[in-house]
């Protein structure tokens, strides 16, 4: 269980078919689009891959999580959580989608494999039971600010992130048909295919008509 640590973990937690709860995924992309780094820096998408992170973050020495989090604050509010705020936030899950991320981090520090430095950037969601839609305006627009403050943060690390130069060739994250422009080109119309529960459906149903 040993081996040389990584100096940074920058991963995306969340599940880009449930709206806002995507946001941590889009932010990571949109982090990894516009910089780039150099020496042990990972940037990667963590999904809803719960425990199957912890090698991930148990060989990290810092780790920075984008994430939806419930402040209970108005939709689109950006916070920041560093250290031991970090925990408390993980107990709570955001929705039944969510597989709690305090968990990773518990397992690693009982190994005594915890991560030196750990901050979230979170942001309110508006909307999460909307299967198939994408981020609200509200937290899309909130992305650039998100990557600014990631990177501040990575600065602090001592991290240094190189914007790209237009034109510049990278691999992505996620598969081209994941990536936010296309997603959202490839879904189809409310009117088509309601995606909290299809009004056609529900209306057969009340019918006693079969499905």
């Amino acid at each position: 269980m040993g081996g040389e640590r990584r100096e940074a973990l920058v991963i995306g937690i969340g599940n880009v078919l449930w709206a806002d709860e995507g946001f941590g995924v889009r932010a990571v992309e949109a982090l990894h689009e516009a910089f780039a780094f150099e020496g042990a820096v990972t940037l990667m998408d963590g999904g809803t891959l719960g425990l199957a992170l912890y090698d991930e973050v148990a060989r990290s020495r810092r780790v920075l999580v984008f994430d939806a989090v419930d402040y209970a604050l108005p939709p689109g509010t950006l916070k920041v959580l560093r250290g031991d705020e970090v925990p408390a936030w993980g107990r709570t899950k955001l929705s039944p989608h969510q597989v709690g991320f305090n968990d990773v981090l518990a397992l690693a520090a009982l190994q005594g494999r915890g991560p030196d430095a750990i901050t979230v950037v979170g942001v309110q969601p508006e909307v999460l039971d909307d299967f198939g839609g994408s981020l609200r305006g509200c937290v899309r627009a909130r992305l650039p600010e998100a990557v600014a403050l990631a990177v501040a943060e990575l600065a602090g690390w001592g991290i240094v992130a190189r914007p790209r130069v237009a034109g510049e060739r990278f691999e992505l994250l996620n598969d081209r048909s994941l990536a936010i422009g296309d997603y959202e080109a490839g879904r189809p119309p409310e009117d088509a295919a309601c995606r909290i529960g299809d009004a056609r459906l529900l209306a057969a149903a009340s019918r006693g008509e079969p499905g």
